[in-house]
């Protein structure tokens, strides 16, 4: 799964599961309806259907709310109906009437659903098991935003390896290089030895020393083209990556510009510019543990998901209890003929002196009030689910524990791992370079008596030209392994980031949503170069004879 900066942003403005979702459930929310009726029918009661039996009537009804819930799980409503209601009833005061209603209403959880705790948790419209709260909500962007920086983290290492991958192949490059030319220099000398019929110029030596030369030049060319293989890479033999170094100099240059984002062909090559410390490094074992338990990312994740366990389980345990719900009402309402304007009234009826006042007169000063109070209770029988729900949410939290613990174990072999490398990476860095050196010093005794013409064992300076060859591609190998071990350490501690001097930032967009950005301050450690030396193979012919002779 390829991560990004947008991953954060995604999770938290996801409709479904994001904190802004979450938080949605609290908004307040408006409706309005209007509503036209038309009414003609047969009526059986002359006295309670207003003196008539056949009912016409216009009725239009407009309807408005306004709904709002706590986080406390309360839920508040302010209505206002107006009803329009004309009809043909005899008994009516006036043909046509505007009643005006406004009521608030409260209703409030004493057990299942109560609480801000549960209500953040498992948000207004939970079930159980089912919990999409703002705190599981922020959990989720948390945990994406651990996800980048793990990617950010994996990133630094791969470049790191990348860089040292090309590193190592322009050394390796360079060791094969020089055994080459020292190679072509031999054979000349062999060759001139041949032509001039001296003692250990014979056929079958020439033919030795010139298959010697084309194996170099086989090499030289596998390790400037490259092949591919596996390259070092997080999580190939250790979390950090273990050195592969086989890929050679074109290869490798590509694996890091692929790495980097560059553009993988431009006319140029990249050639490392730093390089590997020589000093060595001691470690102090409880101190590293207790950074890398505070720091890895990877525990800070499993943290979050015990953690969202937890609450998980705080919420399942509330729909055991049974739904109460205490309800308070209050209106006020006012009739009237007219909605604003006053009516004519009889004169000698008190009663009347009231009811001509407009419906809104009498909504605000009629003291017409009516109010309602109760409770309501719901519950399954038996708590089937709820019960389930509980047992799920035990087992989950259970898990991820165990996860966590089986986490932190692994974390400590892997450190124990790294540390143990940065020591056993100097340890054969110094073995390496003593051989080295006396593989190189043997070289240049056996060359130097070669060009005095004196009595050589060819065969021993055959061996001596592979051995140092090979002695010198150890002892670069050896130097990568060392960075590269230094650098696991830091990424087995989870301080990759802080050593490789990235920082990551949360910050807001445009629109809110939340991002994820990181920076660096380190040098640049790379350069560009439009004509490397190492790059310049020395001219060699197919035949060998025109350029083998020895210059006069």
């Amino acid at each position: 799964m390829v991560r990004t900066n947008l991953g954060p942003a995604i999770e938290a403005s996801d409709p479904r599961e994001g904190m802004e979702a979450a938080l949605a459930a609290f908004d307040a929310e408006f409706r309005t309806g209007l509503f036209y009726e038309y009414n003609h029918r047969m009526l059986n009661n002359f006295f309670t259907m207003g003196g008539t039996r056949i009912l016409q009537q216009d009725l239009v009804l407009q309807q408005t709310e306004l709904s709002k819930r706590a986080a406390t799980g309360t839920q508040m409503f302010l209505r206002g109906n107006l009803i329009y209601d004309a009809n043909n009833a005899i008994a009516n005061r006036f043909p046509f009437t505007y009643d005006t209603i406004l009521e608030t209403e409260l209703r409030h959880p004493l057990l299942q659903g109560s609480g801000t705790d549960f209500n953040r948790i498992a948000g207004p419209r939970g079930t159980p098991g089912n919990f999409n709260g703002v705190m599981i909500a922020r959990l989720n962007t948390d945990v994406s935003l651990i996800d980048f920086r793990l990617a950010v983290r994996d990133l630094l290492s791969n470049v790191t390896n990348a860089y040292w991958d090309l590193y190592f192949a322009y050394r390796d490059l360079h060791a094969k290089i020089e055994a080459r030319n020292r190679s072509l220099e031999t054979w000349r000398a062999v060759y001139g030895m041949m032509e001039s019929g001296q003692p250990g110029g014979e056929a079958e030596r020439e033919a030795q020393f010139r298959e010697q030369f084309y194996r170099f030049d086989e090499e030289v060319k596998n390790a400037l083209t490259g092949r591919l293989v596996d390259r070092t890479s997080v999580f190939n033999g250790s979390s950090g990556g273990t050195f592969r170094g086989e890929g050679g100099v074109h290869v490798a240059e590509r694996r890091l510009r692929m790495i980097l984002g560059l553009d993988i062909n431009d006319g140029r090559l990249i050639r490392p510019s730093s390089e590997p410390s020589l000093a060595p490094i001691s470690y102090e074992w409880s101190s590293l543990i207790a950074t890398s338990i505070a720091a890895r990312e990877e525990l800070k994740r499993q943290r979050i998901q015990v953690r969202r366990r937890e609450l998980e389980l705080v919420a399942s345990r509330n729909f055991l209890l049974p739904r109460f719900d205490v309800v308070g009402r209050f209106r006020t309402r006012g009739l009237g003929q007219y909605w604003a304007a006053s009516s004519e009234t009889d004169p000698n009826d008190p009663a009347d002196q009231v009811f001509g006042n407009s419906s809104l007169d009498n909504l605000f000063g009629g003291g017409f009030h009516e109010y309602m109070v109760g409770g309501e209770l719901s519950m399954p029988v038996g708590f089937r689910q709820a019960h389930a729900a509980v047992r799920n949410a035990q087992l989950l939290l259970a898990r991820e524990r165990a996860v966590l613990d089986e986490q932190q174990r692994q974390i400590h072999h892997d450190l124990s791992n790294a540390v143990a490398d940065v020591y056993r990476a100097y340890e054969i860095l110094q073995i390496t370079f003593n051989s080295r050196l006396a593989a190189k010093t043997q070289v240049e005794i056996l060359r130097d008596k070669l060009q005095q013409r004196l009595p050589v064992n060819l065969d021993q300076l055959i061996d001596a030209e592979r051995r140092y060859c090979d002695a010198d591609a150890r002892y670069h190998r050896a130097l990568v392994e060392y960075a590269i071990a230094q650098k696991n350490v830091e990424f087995e501690k989870g301080t990759l980031l802080e050593y490789s001097h990235v920082v990551l930032a949360e910050h807001q967009d445009a629109c809110g949503a939340s991002l994820a950005a990181f920076s660096t301050t380190t040098s640049p450690m790379l350069e560009m170069v439009d004509d490397d030396p190492f790059m310049t193979p020395i001219p060699v012919p197919p035949e060998p004879s025109p350029p083998l002779h020895q210059p006069e």
